[in-house]
C-alpha cells in the first residue's frame, strides 16, 4: 500500500510560480510513474505531467508544456511540480498519483488547492 502527502499549495499572482511537493512511502517505487492531476470546480480531473520513477522520462498536457515542470528526489521519495507563470485558469485542486508503470494510477493523495489570481 503506498501513501502520498502532496504540500505546497497555496494562492498567488497570475504570473508568479508555486513548486508542489509529494512524498510518496509505503512501497518501492522504481517500477513505477509519478503523476500530477488537477481538478477544477465543476470540471473533471485531467491529467497534467507525469515522471517515470525509474529513468526520468517526462511527460506534459499541452496546457502547461514550457511553464511547469516535473522532477523527482529519489533519495527522498519526492516528486515535485514547479509551476511558473501561472495563469487564473491553473486554479485548481493538485492530485499526486502513482501505479506501476503502464497500469495506470492505482493510489492518490489527498490533493492540494492551487489558486492563482487575475
Amino acid at each position: 500500500q503506498a501513501q502520498l502527502v502532496e504540500s505546497g499549495g497555496g494562492l498567488v499572482q497570475a504570473g508568479g510560480s508555486l513548486r508542489l511537493s509529494c512524498v510518496a512511502s509505503g512501497r518501492t517505487f522504481s517500477r513505477y510513474t509519478m503523476g500530477w492531476f488537477r481538478q477544477a470546480p465543476g470540471k473533471e480531473r485531467e491529467f497534467v505531467a507525469s515522471i517515470r520513477w525509474i529513468d526520468g522520462s517526462t511527460t506534459y498536457a499541452n496546457s502547461v508544456k514550457g511553464r511547469f515542470t516535473i522532477s523527482r528526489e529519489t533519495a527522498k521519495n519526492t516528486v515535485y511540480l514547479q509551476m511558473n507563470s501561472l495563469k487564473p485558469q491553473d486554479t485548481a485542486v493538485y492530485y499526486c498519483a502513482t501505479g506501476p508503470t503502464g497500469y495506470g494510477y492505482t493510489y492518490w493523495g489527498q490533493g492540494t488547492q492551487v489558486t492563482v489570481s487575475s
